[in-house]
């Protein structure tokens, strides 16, 4: 008996142990999945009617390394982040306008469910945490963002991040995005040309922060500050920026016993930075450079372009000695944008690779104008060009407490995230009267084998529901619900399976005047045209308002990370009033 307690308690003892590593080993925000290492495959990917980059292997490994550099520094060796990049594009079966169909959830969708079709990625699982960083040639609307224009009609209109005449990425048009596959264990990136194929300053912390952070579910913090995950790429480089301290001790990251001195380190203090920050023509252009305390350089070299198609121009390489405070760049016959490239090496080792834009203008509020029609506009159709909506979208999922707010079931809400109980009728009414026309949009993922999704709409006086993948004697079944009294099997009812466990879906409902459409990841689900005193809800999918807006789950569990609506005419309404 003594022989088997002894055994007993060293097993519990051992079982204690382990579960203490366990606990102190990185992990995804859920906590379901290791990132004490983690593995980021960055693939340059070109739709079928574009061609590559000459250098993107040199934009694309720039990078790789700045992300490595910053995630090293930020954790310390507690997680260690590697990058891969494929030695050839990814060559998309899909034209640029196929990719543009839909809006940005859709191109995300589209490019990252085809680049992880084709590669198989991650279907053997490594010791790594992977994700998927796709690096897009193109954005998700037409965006020429070397000149940083885009078309309004016959016209060619600014469009970007610009701050005390400095350029940080954000351009509408742009439409980077990420999401976290938590069953898969499993990270999808992906970043628009906006947020790359140009160094803005801050571009590096875009590609951390989708291809990295929302990548391994970190949200943004609240409130915004300058970390990495927030506003950081307004700020400066990747380099200035941080990861939130509350975000990395939940993702179980220990401090150090002493805070690391980053005031020798090249990576962390180096800037290069234009001055004037908006020159003029004939102007003379320095780049004011900071470095560490007593620096001496071993090699410097600046290298420059006024076309993101042409070649770079080099200066000429700085001899050893003191590091330089400023290096002039040159002066500009004309108002142009310009990229530029540092390299420095010092006498004890370190060196630093550092990307930046600026414009040359004329005045400090004209954009430079291109020589030549620009290739990104290029016999574009004319309904591409048309003026955007100025209505803004509404972010649904904010107004959502679901304590407050669910009829049947339990549904929770963590980190921006809302999620379906599973049950047979599980209804939450979202407080939001939709105006007379709008589109409404929705991320859902199912947790369990998909059965119906359901989205309560409002069309005139008229509630009635979107239904999505309902199982029924092993079909797939979508429709409207209720048409002229009938629920699933009347005339808008589709056969054909939208959902898979653990992917999310990116769902677009509009509602019309005269009719409904419906699609799911960019294909048509339901298409109906009819008088809105047609549709009803039936008494079993009902909410405590009429006039209000629901979500719904059928004996099935679902994450829901996007729930928006744009007015399309009319105005909406919150009701907040129980």
């Amino acid at each position: 008996m003594l022989k088997t307690a002894v055994g007993v308690l060293a097993l519990g003892w051992l079982q204690f142990m382990v579960s203490s590593c366990v606990a102190a080993e990185l992990k995804t925000w859920d906590g379901k999945h290791s990132i004490s290492q983690i593995e980021v495959t960055m693939v340059y990917f070109v739709p079928r009617d574009r061609e590559p980059l000459v250098d993107w292997k040199e934009r694309v490994a720039y990078f790789s390394r700045r992300i490595e550099a910053f995630h090293d520094r930020e954790f310390q060796g507690q997680s260690k982040l590697t990058t891969k990049i494929p030695a050839q594009p990814f060559r998309s079966k899909q034209t640029t306008a196929q990719l543009r169909a839909g809006n940005g959830d859709h191109t995300f969708f589209q490019t990252l469910r085809e680049v992880d079709e084709t590669t198989r990625f991650a279907r053997e699982k490594g010791d790594a945490y992977p994700i998927l960083l796709v690096l897009s040639e193109i954005n998700w609307r037409p965006l020429d963002d070397f000149y940083r224009l885009h078309p309004v009609e016959n016209r060619l209109e600014f469009e970007g991040s610009l701050s005390e005449g400095g350029h940080f990425p954000g351009a509408a048009s742009g439409g980077a995005r990420a999401t976290y596959l938590a069953d898969r264990g499993v990270g999808w990136g992906l970043v628009s040309g906006d947020g790359w194929r140009v160094p803005y300053r801050g571009t590096d912390c875009v590609v951390y922060h989708e291809g990295v952070g929302h990548s391994v579910g970190m949200p943004h913090p609240e409130p915004g500050n300058n970390s990495v995950m927030s506003l950081g790429q307004y700020h400066g480089w990747i380099s200035e920026s941080y990861v939130d301290e509350p975000q990395k001790r939940r993702l179980g990251w220990k401090p150090p016993a002493e805070k690391p001195d980053l005031s020798g380190d090249l990576f962390s203090v180096f800037r290069a930075l234009p001055n004037p920050a908006v020159p003029q023509p004939g102007e003379p252009v320095n780049l004011r450079l900071d470095w560490p305390a007593n620096a001496k350089i071993r090699k410097l070299q600046v290298r420059y372009q006024t076309d993101l198609l042409g070649p770079w121009t080099s200066l000429a390489v700085l001899p050893q000695g003191d590091a330089p405070r400023q290096v002039l760049l040159g002066e500009f016959d004309r108002p142009t944008p310009v990229g530029y490239r540092v390299n420095a090496e010092l006498a004890d080792g370190q060196s630093v690779e550092l990307w930046g834009y600026f414009q040359v203008r004329a005045r400090p509020d004209l954009n430079p104008q291109p020589p030549r029609a620009l290739p990104e506009f290029a016999e574009l159709p004319r309904a591409a060009v048309a003026p955007r909506s100025d209505q803004k979208e509404i972010d649904l999922l904010s107004l959502i407490k679901p304590d407050r707010d669910q009829v049947q079931g339990e549904w929770s809400l963590t980190s921006g995230l809302l999620k379906s109980p599973k049950e047979f009728g599980a209804r939450l009414e979202i407080p939001f009267q939709p105006p007379e026309e709008y589109e409404l949009q929705v991320i859902a993922e199912p947790l369990d084998e998909p059965n119906g999704l359901l989205l309560g709409q409002r069309s005139g006086n008229n509630r009635f529901a979107v239904l999505v993948n309902y199982q029924v004697d092993k079909k797939n079944l979508s429709a409207l619900e209720n048409v002229d009294g009938k629920n699933v099997g009347n005339e808008t009812t589709v056969e054909r399976q939208f959902f898979k466990k653990g992917r999310p879906s990116h769902i677009v409902c509009t509602v019309r005047k005269t009719g409904v459409s419906v699609s799911v990841d960019g294909r048509e689900c339901i298409s109906w045209l009819g008088e809105s005193s047609t549709l009803s809800l039936s008494d079993y999918w009902k909410t405590p308002r009429d006039n209000a807006l629901f979500l719904g789950a059928y004996d099935c569990r679902y994450r829901f990370s996007r729930v928006t609506l744009t007015p399309l005419s009319g105005d909406g309404k919150i009701l907040l009033d129980k």
